[in-house]
């Protein structure tokens, strides 16, 4: 990148990093005490958490196709505008139904983000994308991890007697609504001048448009490379999300280690993926992504079936920053690997498509584990997770095999 490029890249990681914070600050622990506070039971709560996550699966995609059509950068502050000021709707929250209405909402801000941003810095990284976008990714994920305590620490703080009011939900969510205009406030003074000329665009009929959008649909949809390689994410997100779900619950409840070393294993995984995937993207950068991706499924898919065999907290924290490991490699090469498949004017549709798959597998990963492991009697974890982990060398095997083939065609 040249100098005004790099510069630009710092201020992204930095909106990136406000706007993460923000959600991350909203999200855990404070909206399932927020939601329990206003009398929801387990499964509401749960179905409060996800809502946000729906969004992002039927958004993300249409975010992206949009961005083609009106200007990343303008799409980008779309996106913005929502982590900026949906966040002043939770100060009128009393009730729970209005809660998960509040929610819906706030998932437009990453639906709309998410896959635009990395359209941008895709544009600005040339071809360096791989190392860029997992420094991005790295960067404004340290503002995730700080969320999560962050927030925990200001309710703790405010709720001395373990009592919980209204007003301190009410407090915490006005910091996150302040987070979230600072990542706009930060973004209008980082990306001045770069509003894309879209004279062409703004003359267009809004039948134009929509031919326009359906047209961008459809070349993605059936590119079988981009759906195959973003195919990658959705599937080692699974994983990730079983993970996620259900690590904690073995080390606890099977193992018999404290919470807070079952926190100790998922914080293992978070940072290695951290510190290695920028290490990764460029890699993939110099010796191509394919061959990368491919490997690290199975450097995902082998601990992960490993994991249920072992109770020694040693070894566990070893599998698990080997599955981080993993995961940094097979992420850090996808998004950049379908940004090279597609033109530079569909970029936004495909990383909307990306970003699509990549919340289902997610959201699908704690589900599909849940009912193999009830299905095992809830104790036995070594069947589910290694049908979950057949799931990714089978996946890896489509990939190599479809993406070739494709490519030959």
């Amino acid at each position: 990148m040249d100098q005004p490029s790099a510069l630009t890249f710092s201020g992204l990681c930095a909106v990136g990093f406000m706007a993460r914070l923000s959600y991350a600050l909203a999200r855990t622990p404070v909206l399932a005490l927020f939601a329990a506070h206003l009398g929801a039971g387990p499964e509401a709560i749960g179905f409060c958490v996800a809502i946000s996550t729906i969004t992002g699966i039927f958004f993300k995609m249409p975010a992206g196709v949009l961005a083609d059509v009106i200007g990343k950068v303008r799409t980008l502050f779309l996106g913005l505008a929502f982590f900026a000021f949906t966040p002043l709707a939770y100060l009128a929250v009393t009730s729970y139904a209005g809660l998960v209405v509040v929610r819906f909402f706030h998932g437009f801000a990453t639906a709309i983000y998410g896959p635009v941003v990395m359209a941008v810095v895709v544009s600005l990284a040339g071809q360096r994308r791989g190392e860029m976008l997992s420094w991005f990714s790295s960067l404004t994920t340290i503002g995730t991890l700080l969320g999560a305590p962050l927030g925990g620490f200001l309710l703790t703080h405010l709720a001395r007697e373990g009592q919980y009011h209204l007003g301190y939900f009410h407090l915490v969510y006005g910091m996150v609504a302040g987070c979230g205009m600072a990542s706009l406030l930060l973004a209008l003074w980082v990306l001045r001048g770069r509003w894309e000329a879209h004279g062409a665009s703004r003359q267009k009929t809004i039948s134009q448009v929509l031919d326009q959008f359906r047209q961008g649909v459809r070349e993605l949809l059936t590119d079988r490379r981009i759906i195959l390689t973003s195919n990658m994410e959705g599937v080692q997100n699974l994983s990730l999300g079983a993970l996620e779900a259900f690590l904690p619950i073995y080390a606890v409840t099977v193992c018999g280690l404290s919470a807070f070393q079952a926190g100790l294993l998922w914080g293992v995984q978070v940072i290695t993926t951290i510190i290695a995937k920028p290490i990764m993207g460029g890699v993939s950068d110099r010796y191509g992504r394919k061959p990368i991706i491919f490997w690290g499924m199975f450097l995902c898919a082998i601990p992960f079936a490993l994991i249920p065999w072992f109770a020694d907290f040693r070894v566990l924290l070893g599998l698990a920053a080997v599955f981080g490991l993993g995961e940094a490699v097979v992420t850090s090469s996808v998004a950049a690997l379908v940004a090279d498949f597609c033109r530079e004017d569909n970029l936004g549709s495909a990383m909307g498509t990306f970003g699509t798959i990549f919340d289902v597998g997610h959201a699908s990963g704690p589900i599909l584990a849940g009912f193999l492991i009830g299905l095992w009697g809830g104790l036995d974890y070594r069947w589910p997770f290694a049908i979950i982990a057949g799931l990714l060398a089978a996946a890896a095997l489509g990939f190599r095999i479809g993406v070739d083939t494709a490519v030959k065609s």
